[in-house]
């Protein structure tokens, strides 16, 4: 059970130039957004970003903020599963980054230059697409960061 959670936007000016036709013209995000999605996995809570790049030799750390990067923090010290998935939509590869390895990686420069693609492929598992197109991301939760292990599911 995992979901998006939504960006809070303070909604400041509209044009209602028709009732149907409502168009938001001014609006500010309320507060620092921590990660894009949280939920639930076989028991286990679970934290993580999304981002995307059209680079084809690294992530541009300018994309991560130090209140996301502290929450992921927090995230792991409370032992749940926190990680980023990392698209490289030139090169068509997408990643999923454990937290921990980016955390370090942001402490080098506090985010202000671009995480190399060899680190990223050193500490991070390859995710490949599926069809519709589908990110089986929880696949590699599964066999990487939970050893396969399998939590028995509640009884009904």
């Amino acid at each position: 059970m995992i979901h998006k959670k939504p960006t809070p936007v303070q909604i400041v000016k509209v044009d209602y130039p028709k009732r149907s036709r409502a168009k938001i013209v001014e609006a500010y995000f309320r507060q620092a957004s921590t990660t894009d999605y949280s939920g639930v996995y076989k028991g286990y809570y679970i934290d993580f970003e999304a981002k995307e790049t059209r680079q084809k030799t690294s992530m541009p750390m300018k994309n991560f903020h130090a209140h996301q990067i502290e929450h992921m923090g927090q995230v792991l010290a409370q032992r749940g599963i926190c990680f980023v998935l990392l698209h490289f939509s030139t090169l068509k590869e997408t990643y999923l980054l454990p937290a921990a390895p980016l955390i370090d990686f942001y402490h080098i420069d506090q985010g202000t230059k671009s995480m190399p693609l060899e680190y990223i492929r050193k500490y991070g598992h390859p995710i490949i697409m599926g069809g519709y197109p589908s990110l089986p991301y929880l696949d590699v939760i599964e066999k990487n960061l939970l050893g396969g292990e399998t939590v028995e599911e509640p009884k009904s």
